[in-house]
């Protein structure tokens, strides 16, 4: 096999008697951005490129049926980590198809309703720019604001509501802090006004216990890639009954998916997605407690850093995302000091070609220089114990070397008072 850049590395385990473990480099320690394909969700997609290739919309031979059987089961089985029945499933192309066809799709729908959406400052741009595009249109957006700890606060979501108001679009959990809003409070607030509740839950799905009517959801995004299956392929639950909701579709042409997502479904995609989703099911218990193990030792080490914080709340939040500050260092010099062995991010991948201060960051009511020196580290399944004990190394190692060339770290030693200091 052709490692490609891999470097192999020895590394010491602090616990007696275990002696020397191998890690391969570079370390994966972003995955919020992207989960690596289980192997064994390679295994269930294979046989759907070759010799079970069909289209799963071709009814009239065995190849065709073949493949539609195969989406079916699929189809149970993202269901049924949700909670939802299978024909509340519709397979898109990811979460961004989603927010799109949600939004838009409910914006159309029920126009004569009204054209008010109220979403949150901190959502994925899928759905910020979703509604802008809206705006332009005629729609009215209301974008709530975030306390400190990344929550919105009910009571401003309840007061923001008016009769034209059609849709709450507000996230399960962030993709930058991890925070999880209250959704089944919103979905109370929802319901009593008689508003639509969509959830993009990008990154919670196959993370937490997602269950789509006991929090009271109308709608909601999936993406395969978050949980270890395939890029390119999710779904949007949509609700059938108490109530029914109905959208216009985005896509036409053929009246794929109930007729709202038109085009021939990846059936190798979508039966990874599925097994993906079975995987999640039966081994996410397991998987947070050893994820929630990791990522507080992570923290509890890196916060020996003076000048070091968690971002966001750390009550409410998902079990594998930690966001931490480290007061003057550059987050992006820290990545690039790093990023030969570690695969970090200080941010969204959306949004990782801006030089701008993440806005979630900034929404949290942290000033530029503090969001610049933050980043976003993401554990999952195939993290060891051995590669967080590196991680950690060579994140403290990198704090302390770039602080030491960091002319307001010295002041700061000194004791010169911040104000004279951003001057």
């Amino acid at each position: 096999m052709n490692w490609g850049n891999i470097v192999w590395v020895p590394v010491f385990r602090k616990q007696a008697g275990i002696g020397i473990n191998m890690i391969k480099l570079p370390i994966y320690l972003d995955y919020n951005a992207t989960t690596p394909c289980d192997p064994r969700v390679v295994a269930a997609m294979f046989p759907y490129f070759t010799e079970k290739f069909g289209n799963a919309a071709s009814r009239t031979h065995s190849f065709g049926w073949e493949g539609e059987e195969a989406v079916e089961y699929a189809r149970e089985q993202v269901a049924r980590l949700i909670g939802a029945e299978p024909k509340e499933v519709i397979f898109t192309s990811g979460a961004t198809e989603g927010d799109n066809l949600a939004i838009k799709g409910v914006f159309e729908m029920y126009a004569g309703k009204g054209n008010h959406i109220i979403t949150v400052a901190t959502e994925h741009k899928a759905v910020l720019d979703t509604c802008g595009h809206l705006e332009k249109i005629g729609g009215e957006v209301t974008y709530l604001p975030v306390s400190r700890e990344g929550l919105i606060d009910l009571a401003e979501l309840e007061a923001a509501i008016k009769p034209t108001t059609i849709l709450i679009a507000i996230m399960y959990a962030n993709n930058e802090i991890g925070v999880i809003q209250p959704v089944r409070e919103i979905s109370r607030i929802a319901r009593a006004h008689g508003v639509l509740f969509f959830t993009d839950a990008a990154q919670a799905v196959g993370k937490v216990r997602v269950d789509v009517n006991g929090d009271g959801i109308d709608l909601m995004t999936i993406s395969a890639h978050k949980l270890y299956g395939p890029k390119g392929v999710g779904a949007l639950y949509v609700r059938r009954k108490n109530p029914r909701v109905r959208l216009t579709a985005q896509i036409d042409g053929g009246g794929h998916e109930r007729g709202m997502r038109s085009g021939t479904l990846n059936v190798p995609g979508i039966v990874g997605f599925g097994m993906a989703c079975e995987l999640c099911r039966l081994e996410m218990e397991a998987d947070n407690e050893r994820l929630t193990r990791l990522r507080d030792k992570l923290e509890k080490d890196l916060l020996q850093l003076e000048l070091s914080c968690v971002n966001g709340s750390r009550e409410f939040r998902l079990p594998h995302t930690s966001n931490i500050s480290f007061q003057y260092v550059d987050a992006e010099g820290l990545i690039t000091g790093v990023n030969k062995n570690i695969a970090l991010s200080s941010g969204s991948a959306c949004t990782s070609a801006s030089l701008e201060p993440s806005y979630v960051l900034k929404a949290l009511g942290l000033d530029d220089g503090l969001a610049h020196s933050s980043l976003r580290i993401g554990l999952g399944r195939f993290t060891t114990d051995e590669e967080i004990e590196y991680a950690i190394k060579e994140l403290k190692e990198a704090v302390i070397r770039l602080r030491g060339i960091n002319h307001q770290w010295e002041l700061y030693k000194e004791g010169v008072g911040q104000k004279l200091i951003n001057e």
